[in-house]
């Protein structure tokens, strides 16, 4: 039996969702809204101690952390490998999805709430806005929750977002280069299902041109969106009301973006 606890928008939850309809694995659903504070409920951060999605648990155990999670599901369910035989091609896996994880995945965060939700919070009352960001457990990742929300693209922690995000399509580029299909071997992986939400993530916020502007990493995301797995992963978990809103409220401070995007 597996389990899975998750939220169609996190990215996190979308790269281990990916691997699980890779894998034709059947999963239980547990959907967890993170905009309600569900993750920071007592009986949740019993499984998950860090207030995150997603969590596996895999007949009654309890895996956390989306990469570790992912290698967790090659080797459980080696029938289609995620991972490249060669060593070289797997440490190069590796790589990129540590990078991912240590540089990308944090500006998420920051690009997200301060361009997508950023209206919704504000419209809250000032207490609620508080309340949700005092029960962030890292200091730095409240910190700059609180400063995105407040100054939006002008935020400090925006500049390095954003080209933490623009450095993640050029190493895309290179290694999808001298016909490299995939970027860590010559199949689909781990480090595809890594990448993909945070590709997705600057379509969401109308950031389209940039990756237009690498046509290898255009040609990646349209093959991925193709394959069998995307459609239950992803496309079918996306709400397109809020897909819509994100949309909009980036088209609303597009200038300050491109400008930004320009600048680096």
């Amino acid at each position: 039996m597996l389990e899975l606890y998750h939220n169609a928008f996190s990215s996190c939850s979308q790269k281990v969702r990916l691997v699980l309809a890779e894998k034709g694995l059947d999963w239980k659903s547990h959907v967890v809204d993170l905009q309600s504070g569900q993750q920071h409920d007592p009986e949740y951060v019993k499984l998950n101690p860090n207030h995150v999605v997603p969590t596996l648990v895999h007949d009654g155990r309890v895996l956390i952390e989306s990469t570790l999670v992912n290698e967790y599901l090659d080797d459980a369910f080696p029938g289609v490998p995620m991972r490249p035989a060669d060593p070289v091609e797997r440490h190069a896996m590796r790589l990129f999805v540590k990078q991912i994880d240590e540089k990308v995945h944090p500006a998420a965060g920051v690009v997200t709430y301060g361009i997508a939700t950023r209206p919704m919070v504000l419209a809250q009352p000032p207490g609620q806005r508080e309340k949700a960001w005092s029960e962030i457990p890292d200091p730095a990742r409240r910190a700059a929750r609180q400063s995105v929300v407040e100054h939006g693209v002008a935020a400090p922690e925006m500049r390095p977002a954003v080209a933490a995000f623009m450095a993640l399509l050029d190493r895309m580029e290179t290694a999808l280069g001298d016909g490299r299909p995939w970027i860590a071997g010559p199949d689909f992986g781990l480090a595809d299902a890594c990448a993909l939400p945070y590709v997705l993530r600057l379509e969401h916020l109308a950031l389209d041109a940039p990756i237009a502007a690498r046509p290898r990493t255009a040609d990646w995301l349209a093959r991925l969106k193709a394959r069998p797995c995307y459609g239950p992963a992803v496309e079918s978990q996306l709400v397109e009301p809020i897909v819509a809103m994100f949309r909009r409220n980036a088209e609303a401070v597009r200038g300050e973006l491109e400008a930004l995007v320009a600048s680096l």
